[in-house]
């Protein structure tokens, strides 16, 4: 997704002889193109995320379209009153991208950790949330939110990640469906899309054939989609790399209050605690109950009683 964001970027400048990208001291050899191209709009402000946010500030009360980027941790957690004062009180058109959200990093502990970036961004009013799920997502959402004139937030994950198979077009505010099914849904959010679409598709030999819905924009939700999902689906199985409060079920837990039939919902996800030491990412989502085998484990409990 990386890659993905690079590219987006540098046609973004192309385009928009305004836009200007801001980094705090991360990105090297990602962005060297740009830095080369447009050498005037690249500014690498340091470690130094609280000043990042006051520039970008201040750059957008000049009529510049700023594009921020660091570590997800660094610019939500660290700034966080920055972004509120300085970018979401005025309701300015600042992009905030966090690179590695949830646990990307997790080799390197809770300092680099963000498994609340979106909660945090999706508790200031005005602010657009997005976590695409693979680079296509991200090539698409990314001019998206250069047009809205107001502040947003992005999650992007590490480079590698693979495409899905899929037309359905990437719009901001709209769940993607990704596989049809029956009778069960599997909600994404960001990268946890991939491990369900591989774990669907294993299962498909066992005949257990679930929906899975892509929510790349966590913030404005799709109500319209979930609503229209009422009634006709009997569970739906959540999974986000996300701390519980602020993710994508808690979200979906509190439109679906009050509703006749609504669905059951059964979340995989990160527990309300900090991780300890430095466990890979792969041993990581095992032990959280993020990754393929779990997801079919869950999928096949939740079929049968349904």
């Amino acid at each position: 997704m990386r890659k993905a964001f690079g590219d987006a970027l540098y046609k973004l400048a192309e385009k928009n002889d305004r836009v200007i990208f801001l980094t705090g001291d991360l990105g090297f050899q990602v962005f060297d193109d740009f830095k080369n191209s447009f050498s005037t709009r690249y500014v690498n402000v340091g470690v130094a995320e609280v000043q990042l946010m006051c520039t970008a500030a201040g750059l957008a009360l000049e009529g510049w379209r700023p594009i921020v980027y660091s570590i997800a941790s660094f610019v939500t957690a660290r700034s966080f009153e920055q972004v509120k004062i300085s970018i979401a009180y005025p309701h300015l058109p600042v992009i905030i991208v966090g690179a590695g959200g949830g646990f990307t990093y997790s080799t390197s502990g809770p300092t680099h950790h963000s498994p609340e970036d979106l909660g945090l961004m999706s508790l200031l009013p005005g602010m657009t949330v997005v976590a695409p799920g693979c680079p296509e997502e991200v090539r698409e959402l990314l001019p998206q939110l250069a047009r809205i004139n107001g502040p947003s937030y992005i999650r992007i994950g590490k480079f590698g990640e693979i495409n899905y198979d899929v037309k359905e077009p990437v719009v901001i505010g709209k769940g993607r469906l990704l596989r049809e099914g029956k009778k069960i849904a599997v909600l994404c959010t960001g990268d946890t899309a991939l491990v369900a679409l591989d774990a669907v598709m294993e299962l498909r030999s066992e005949n257990i054939i679930p929906y899975v819905y892509q929510f790349h924009t966590l913030k404005p939700l799709d109500v319209e989609l979930l609503e229209s999902l009422v009634g006709h689906i009997s569970a739906f199985i959540i999974i986000e790399e996300h701390l519980p409060q602020g993710g994508l079920a808690s979200s979906i837990s509190q439109l679906l209050t009050g509703k006749r039939d609504s669905p059951v919902v059964v979340r995989l996800g990160v527990p309300d605690e900090f991780i300890i030491g430095n466990p890979t990412r792969e041993e990581l989502r095992k032990r959280l109950m993020i990754e393929k085998e779990s997801v079919k484990k869950i999928c096949r409990n939740v079929w049968n009683e349904f």
